[in-house]
């Protein structure tokens, strides 16, 4: 079976472009043609039939060519009507002609566009020179090094070496490979040469290596990046990674190190150029992982209330199967300490020889000693994480025992136990700073106003829970447990209550008081009383366990209760799955250390936010997230589908997880009988209401499978996502790495919707502000607040305008360079340059400062084409001015409304009662009162941040235009003048650590 022929080179392009094929032809009018398309021999003009025009007339020459774009970013894809049908991926524009026209295809696959773009490409850069391909493909870096691994290897120097020997070769140059896969590219090629020999000569080998080791993927995009090279000197590295990878201060010798460590031959690490191996292999490395490595260390605050975080916790965390059958087991311990749980379960009984046992009480058949657990806690309690450990004690003990179990832990422990009063003075927990290599003790407490060594105290925690549940009075009450003074008094900040009603618990409830819920209980409460749960949660930790129905130990799903706030949420850990890749995935995003700073939404004293919310967060403004999923690496076979031979159908899933807003999937088309390297090639976009809550997972599955459809699996925070084109390392159903299987993807965020719906969005930037949505404030029905709260409502729509207006002119200047939303300022930019530089390296239009903003001014006369994209530039330049010189006032007028509103808040119970509201009227105002602080400070975070952004975007605009040679040539004095504008631009900044996007 002969394999499948990719693209190693500009040769294999043009060869396909000669021999043709069928494209759409996109017209304004909402019309498509197909078309056959082809390249003529001489490499001269591209041609198409059948046509109307005569054959002289259906051509286009490669010499009138000014741009090649892919994806739909010119105006007959913006304005026709079919245009949503069109997949981004198979779209591709070629411009032409001093008025820069537009011929506008869609290809029957992303691979056959990339093949035109990166062909035409190809040959417009080559346009001035002679192109002699064919000889040029052996030329290459990449084939002079592979010919010096083929000599070093030939120990006779006879030019050829056995098969055997040039696939153990290969294999090492390349692990993933199959050597069946190499071994049947060798007979391949020997075939087409009809050789009877199986010996393998240097060209065969050179061949071979090329053809299975170039990922054509990543070939377009070298390409594409190199301007047309077949590498990538250190300024094309450059680029890149400021401008597609988000990476700041880069510099050259930063470039050369990792052409240095990547790079395969001599030559390209002398001469300084990577190659498509080395880049390969640069693009496969921990350096272009999607994990932003930030946060592989603790980057929040860590110094708020221990309320204000979700806390990494386990149930029964002493089994490692079932809670029904399954038996205590040490290791159930090791793992999760050594996974950074903070919150574990002892289930303490009466053991025999006076010792306290740990064991599952539905299966007694082997019990743990108590002391070798709390000795194995010991040990590794801050393994993981310096940050509070907390022991869920569940006694079921008799007093003598329980007086042992404090023997134990106090001599174990030492002082690692925190037993500090809590001090009536304060209103919240101690932060996890404060209580740092501490373990904290929850479980039940006696009165305090009652002198007693030991008393009957309520047992309504998870085990009475359950056994009520299972008997037939249900309603009865909870049954009474007698507990020793001294274990009573190791519990300090975790005392457990029991819970009745939000109103009992905000008058009655103290700050180190803990309710347990169960998982029916918790999700009746965050359907009923949403707000009342976040409310609840600002102030007090509540745990919620997984039902007692779940006797398979499958669990719940975590992010139903991260939502209301809860901030111990019990995982089954020893049942892996999609819960438990949620939980694991989302504990990573802070160094991994067990704790994460809820959204300042969920943790401000004054604010609104409702679990169940539908639509766009008060004050939070929604992000777009937008995924390429370009390709799969070495796909194992799903297990348990071993009756279906080796083949797998694989598609991708990608699933985002968050407030129910947010919560959707999408998928990608199947790609046929590859597990190698299956192309997907397909974009997806996705609106995040919050992203501070938002999880994205990317899940590999077999689409005709018999058994197991499991491929792998990746679960990320949304903060911690890393722009651009990033490998993704998938995980097995347990949740380990696997070794060389990933999958590539781009990712870029931005802060409004692109691609698909272009019509209606150029459509809203005519229109302006009359279909502007502003976030709206709320009467509250209270005279004086509300005429408070009247005077924010013009700054509020003031702050919507400047960013609206800003983002908007954004968006025309990307369209008129042909770039997509996602596009940066700086590959605008760039883009621009190429428009703006003749191929005498003169410039058309120099780069001006004017009171530290970058202008750009024209050079002579300009054609209609470019003045418009200038006109775009100017006003872009204009809006962000204006944001930048006007957004303290309006952001002081809108924190002035916020500060006199907030002075109500003591106060407003009685202004309440005073206007006659009670009951669910008053509630309603306190709840709207609330919505309107959330509105202002959020707002005004937002309107901070633009104007860091548009700051940000100044100075990179100016570092661009210098780096692309729009600046005043041959003037020392006009670089310095640049220079001090720069650092104007630095010292308009506010210097906010917080202010950033």
């Amino acid at each position: 079976m002969p394999s499948e022929k990719k693209i190693s080179s500009a040769s294999d392009c043009i060869s396909f472009m000669q021999a043709g094929c069928e494209l759409k032809k996109v017209r304004p009018n909402s019309r498509i043609y197909n078309r056959f398309f082809t390249l003529d021999p001489d490499l001269q003009a591209l041609r198409w039939e059948p046509s109307k025009k005569d054959l002289e007339k259906a051509k286009l020459d490669i010499s009138a060519i000014k741009e090649i774009r892919l994806g739909k970013n010119t105006e007959t894809f913006r304005n026709n009507g079919l245009a949503d049908q069109i997949s981004e991926d198979c779209a591709l524009s070629v411009i032409h002609g001093e008025n820069y026209e537009s011929l506008d295809l869609v290809a029957n696959s992303a691979d056959v566009a990339n093949i035109w773009v990166s062909g035409l490409r190809y040959l417009v850069s080559r346009s001035k020179q002679p192109l002699d391909l064919m000889e040029s493909s052996h030329n290459t870096p990449r084939f002079a090094w592979l010919k010096t691994v083929f000599e070093a290897a030939d120990v006779d120097g006879n030019g050829i070496m056995l098969e055997d020997t040039s696939v153990e070769l290969i294999k090492k140059l390349n692990p993933t490979l199959k050597e069946s896969k190499i071994r049947l590219k060798f007979k391949e090629i020997q075939k087409s040469k009809e050789k009877l020999t199986t010996r393998v000569t240097k060209e065969e080998f050179c061949e071979a290596f090329s053809e299975l080791c170039t990922r054509p993927e990543v070939y377009f995009l070298l390409v594409q990046i190199s301007k047309n090279k077949e590498y990538l000197d250190a300024n094309d590295l450059m680029l890149f990674l400021e401008a597609e990878q988000g990476v700041t201060h880069i510099t050259e010798e930063m470039c050369l190190d990792i052409i240095r460590r990547y790079e395969l031959s001599q030559e390209g690490r002398l001469k300084g150029f990577l190659a498509i191996d080395g880049f390969t292999q640069y693009l496969l490395s921990p350096e272009c992982d999607i994990f932003d490595p930030e946060h592989k260390k603790v980057v929040q605050d860590m110094t708020q209330p221990l309320s204000h975080y979700y806390i990494n916790s386990s149930h029964n965390t002493y089994l490692i199967e079932d809670q029904l059958r399954g038996p205590a087991d040490i290791n159930g311990y090791v793992r999760a300490l050594k996974m950074s749980c903070r919150s574990i379960e002892l289930d303490i009984c009466d053991g025999p020889d006076n010792e306290p046992i740990i064991c599952n009480r539905n299966n007694m058949t082997s019990p743990l000693s108590f002391r070798s657990v709390i000795e194995v806690i010991n040990k590794l309690a801050f393994f993981a994480s310096d940050y509070p450990l907390i022991l869920c004690l569940g006694n079921h003990c008799s007093v003598q025992q329980q007086k042992l179990v404090v023997q134990h832990m106090k001599r174990i422990f030492g002082n690692k136990l925190y037993t500090e009063t809590p001090l009536s003075s304060e209103a919240y927990l101690p932060s996890p700073e404060k209580l740092k290599m501490k373990i904290i003790v929850k479980g039940k407490k006696l009165p305090c106003d009652q002198d007693i060594l030991e008393g009957e105290v309520t047992d309504e925690d998870e085990e009475a829970e359950i056994s009520r549940r299972l008997s037939e009075d249900f309603s009865r009450e909870p049954k009474l447990i007698w507990l020793c003074k001294e274990l009573s008094d190791l519990v300090s900040l975790c005392k457990s209550v029991q819970y009745k009603d939000f109103e009992t618990s905000m008058k009655a409830q103290n700050y180190w008081e803990i309710c347990s819920f169960s998982e029916a209980e918790a999700s009746r409460i965050a359907n009923e009383y949403p707000e009342d749960f976040v409310n609840y949660n600002k102030k007090f930790l509540s745990r919620v366990y997984p039902s007692a129905m779940r006797i398979d130990s499958s669990n719940l799903n975590p992010q139903d209760f991260w939502n209301c706030g809860c901030q111990i949420v019990a995982m089954n850990y020893q049942t892996p799955g999609p819960m438990m890749d949620l939980h694991t995935g989302w504990f990573l995003q802070n160094g991994g250390c067990g704790y994460v700073l809820r959204p300042s939404v969920m943790r401000d004293e004054v604010s609104y936010f409702s679990a169940n919310t539908k639509g766009i967060v008060p004050g939070v403004s929604p992000q777009v997230l937008h995924v390429k999923i370009i390709s799969g690496q070495n796909f194992p076979k799903p297990k348990g589908a071993c009756a279906k031979g080796d083949v797998i159908d694989p598609y991708v899933c990608i699933e985002i997880h968050g407030i129910p807003a947010d919560c959707t999937e999408q998928r990608t088309k199947t790609v046929q009988q590859n597990s190698d390297n299956p192309i997907f090639d397909e974009s997806f976009e996705f609106q995040i209401n919050l992203p501070e809550l938002a999880m994205i997972r990317f899940v590999v599955l077999d689409d005709d499978y018999i058994g197991d459809e499991f491929i792998g699996q990746y679960t990320i925070p949304l903060e911690c996502l890393q722009p651009g084109y990033r490998h993704i390392p998938l995980r097995s159903f347990v949740g380990d790495i696997m070794e060389h299987v990933t999958l590539f993807v781009h990712i870029a965020i931005t802060n409004r919707s692109g691609g698909g719906k272009a019509q209606k969005r150029s459509l809203s930037v005519r229109i302006g502000k009359k279909a502007r949505e502003y976030t709206m404030l709320r009467n509250t029905g209270l005279k004086t607040i509300d005429d408070i709260f009247k005077l924010a409502v013009h700054p509020l729509r003031e702050a919507t305008d400047m960013r609206e207006n800003m983002q908007n002119a954004m968006v025309a200047v990307k369209e008129l360079c042909g770039l997509p939303p996602i596009a940066s300022l700086k590959q605008c930019i760039l883009t621009l340059s190429s428009r703006l530089v003749s191929s005498e390296n003169t410039p058309s239009v120099v780069l001006c400062m004017k009171d530290a903003f970058p202008y750009l001014e024209p050079l002579g006369t300009m054609p209609d084409v470019q003045k418009k994209v200038l006109a775009a530039y100017d006003l872009m330049i204009q809006e962000s001015r204006v944001l930048i010189e006007t957004a303290d006032i309006t952001h002081d007028k809108i924190v002035q409304c916020q500060k006199a509103g907030m002075e109500f808040h003591e106060e407003l119970h009685n202004l309440g009662t005073k206007e006659g509201l009670k009951g669910r009227k008053l509630s309603k105002a306190i709840e709207s009162f609330a919505w309107n602080i959330t509105v202002l400070k959020g707002q005004g975070d937002l309107l901070k941040n633009a104007k860091n952004e548009a700051l940000e975007n100044m100075k990179q605009i100016q570092l661009a235009c210098l780096s692309c040679g729009l600046s005043k040539t041959g003037s020392g004095h006009a670089d310095a003048k640049s220079k001090r504008c720069l650092e104007a631009i630095q010292e308009k900044d506010t210097g906010d650590e917080n202010g950033r996007l």
